[in-house]
């Protein structure tokens, strides 16, 4: 370990094996010492949750990547979970910085509270640490693949520019965590532009289709096609209708912004 570089704990929700995770831990190593702790196995949809089924058993592996040899923490937990065992067990200390991703799939708009990949960063952020959330537009049939026809090498630019740039102090006062969603034909050169998370719905649920109750079925869902009536500074639009790299800070208060004396003058008369 090179104690005189930043310390990076990065993580996931695909899992260990995902080709964007390491995409990312190249990128990264380029400003700083990476520890790589990810879920053993897929945990994507599982937000910022703790499930008590957890094992929290944690493997050493060695992988081989572009000819380096890593030494990898495979979790047996949530994305949450993994980097309180990255933080907590696994490093000994407080990161300098911790990324979630790159992620198979955007998650854009009220999917922020359903995504691994952002739960992980919420999970960092409550720890005080500048955190980075990062996805990438992919096919809906690669969401929980390990496909390798995916090029993250734009996502993993943009993940160690903004690394880069929160190791370097810029994040103010009042954000917590930043999300950066990549359109699919990024490149370095693309604007990046700041957005707001759209309170739309951009991935929307199916019914179930089944003769019973008593048949198993998972719930399914696809993301939106026609972008036309979302805000036109949230993430959606951005990415979508600008084709920009989408930035959005994001805070953990999730307090309403409305005076408690509008609410007394409604709950209390």
């Amino acid at each position: 370990m090179s104690k005189d570089k930043p310390q990076i704990l990065l993580t996931n929700d695909d899992g260990i094996e995902s080709p964007g995770l390491w995409a990312a831990a190249e990128a990264l190593s380029e400003i700083g010492y990476v520890w790589v702790a990810a879920p053993r196995e897929q945990q994507s949809s599982t937000g910022r949750s703790m499930p008590l089924s957890s094992d929290g058993r944690i493997t050493v592996q060695q992988l081989q990547v572009n000819g380096q040899e890593w030494s990898v923490h495979a979790v047996g937990g949530t994305p949450a979970q993994t980097v309180q065992h990255g933080i907590l067990e696994i490093m000994g200390q407080t990161p300098d910085l911790v990324v979630s991703g790159i992620n198979y799939g955007l998650n854009l708009g009220m999917a922020v509270t359903i995504s691994g990949t952002v739960g992980a960063a919420l999970e960092s952020a409550s720890y005080g640490i500048p955190s980075l959330a990062v996805s990438l537009e992919t096919p809906l049939d690669h969401f929980y693949s390990y496909s390798k026809e995916i090029d993250f090498s734009t996502a993993a630019y943009f993940t160690a520019k903004f690394g880069k740039d929160l190791l370097d102090g810029k994040m103010p006062k009042g954000v917590d965590l930043l999300k950066i969603e990549v359109p699919n034909d990024a490149t370095p050169q693309t604007p990046w532009t700041w957005a707001r998370m759209s309170l739309m719905r951009y991935y929307v649920a199916t019914a179930p289709e089944r003769g019973s109750w008593d048949d198993d079925y998972k719930l399914g869902y696809y993301p939106r096609e026609d972008y036309t009536d979302f805000e036109p500074d949230s993430d959606v639009y951005a990415v979508h209708v600008d084709r920009k790299v989408a930035v959005t800070p994001l805070t953990l208060d999730m307090t309403a912004h409305v005076p408690f004396e509008q609410l007394d003058k409604r709950f209390r008369e």
